[in-house]
């Protein structure tokens, strides 16, 4: 999903994406969402949020688990390379 897909909300990608993360990852619903970004200084209503969540949540998730994906390939690499290192000396 790119940029094209926030162009529609007035809310920067930041904002949606610091919303749907308090809901996924918080035991929080979606009033307490509301709560804590409108502390923040974010007046959003929890119908938004639950809006955000529907049309994004899955967005970030695959982001995040290719990102999780990439760094445990990378350290894997990394750990056989050392193993390598260690067997040749």
């Amino acid at each position: 999903m790119s940029e094209s897909s926030f162009r529609y909300f007035k809310t920067s990608r930041e904002i949606i994406q610091l919303a749907v993360m308090m809901y996924v990852r918080l035991p929080a619903s979606l009033r307490n969402v509301e709560d804590l970004l409108h502390e923040r200084g974010i007046n959003t209503c929890h119908e938004t949020v639950r809006l955000w969540v529907d049309r994004f949540g899955t967005h970030f998730a695959h982001n995040i688990r290719k990102r999780r994906s990439e760094r445990l390939r990378q350290s894997s690499k990394e750990y056989r390379e050392q193993d390598q290192v260690q067997i040749a000396t």
